[in-house]
């Protein structure tokens, strides 16, 4: 039977959690970690709520995943904030201050790592969630809105009776369809918008007379403040509906940054191996399997700590 965790393993288990993220863990730590792990019980214990913990948020605390910690302090915040969330308390206040003040948490439609939806609209239109996302629908007698608080999601819009316009509403902006379909994206302070039919227009939210219309086959990306230069929509752009994932000659870091979207726990790109170029069509339902392969097409191997804690390494 699982005895109740103290302060200090749990202390323990968030300052392995720190160590082994802040940089990468040579094979001496590796092993200095499994020979804690497998000291006793509560370890073990302590370890799986970690796990857990990166199951169900997809990460924790955002300065933990810095390739270094500067200093001891910073360090003992990295730990200090793991621990409370290892010990049950302050995970919804970290949340809050983290996921667009808290809102996505109580998000009308949501997807967990690795999951998509597909959503039939009131008005007829339809709906694609990406891995990861929280929306909520705001429909009433002068607008058709979609207010996106994280994720991704492609729109397929139906002409409306009414006439009301169909809006998308991220942190970062405003988007209007302009009789369409289309993609967006809001992570991390940006929104990137992608047209594959027809039009939309783009506004910043600290900039609402900063309008900028986008046809079929471009993109933009945007913060609150500003947009960015109009370029061509990615090669594969919305592939995700159909479960896979297009590159062409993108760097492995960023492929791998990429798919860490769709899977949960912690994925890593060694730094002497993220420049190599990778193109081909991959799964986003088979994490495991893409990652086997790509040992195939380049000189990498795949070193996994946990099932939740994988590093992509130079063979």
């Amino acid at each position: 039977m699982a005895q109740p965790l103290d302060y200090s393993t749990l202390e323990a288990a968030a300052s392995w959690y720190v160590k082994l993220n802040a940089a990468q863990p040579s094979e001496a730590q590796v092993q200095a970690w499994r020979d804690w792990l497998g000291k006793s019980q509560a370890h073990a214990q302590a370890w799986a709520r970690v796990e857990k913990l990166q199951r169900q948020l997809g990460r924790l605390p955002a300065d933990v995943a810095l390739p270094t910690l500067a200093g001891v302090r910073a360090r003992r915040r990295a730990v200090l904030k793991t621990l409370a969330l290892l010990m049950g308390v302050g995970i919804t206040g970290w949340a809050v201050r983290e996921s667009n003040t808290g809102r996505e948490l109580m998000a009308g439609l949501r997807t967990g790592k690795g999951q998509r939806r597909h959503v039939t609209l009131a008005d007829g239109s339809q709906l694609e969630l990406n891995t990861d996302t929280a929306l909520d629908i705001e429909f009433d007698g002068q607008q058709r809105l979609l207010r996106l608080y994280s994720g991704e999601i492609m729109v397929q819009t139906a002409a409306d009776a009414a006439g009301r316009p169909f809006l998308v509403q991220t942190p970062e902006g405003r988007i209007r369809a302009l009789g369409t379909r289309f993609s967006v994206h809001s992570e991390g302070g940006l929104s990137r918008v992608s047209v594959l039919e027809h039009a939309v227009e783009v506004r910043p939210a600290d900039q609402p007379g900063q309008v900028l219309r986008l046809d079929s086959g471009q993109s933009v990306s945007f913060d609150a403040h500003q947009l960015g230069a109009v370029g061509s929509a990615a090669p594969g752009t919305g592939a995700w509906t159909d479960g896979m994932l297009t590159v062409i000659e993108w760097r492995l870091a960023d492929f791998i940054r990429e798919l860490r979207r769709y899977r949960p726990g912690l994925l890593r790109c060694d730094e002497r191996i993220a420049d190599l170029r990778l193109s081909g069509a991959f799964r986003i339902d088979d994490t495991d399997t893409v990652l086997q392969n790509l040992g195939t097409s380049l000189p990498v191997k795949v070193r996994y700590l946990t099932r939740y804690w994988v590093s992509v390494e130079p063979v």
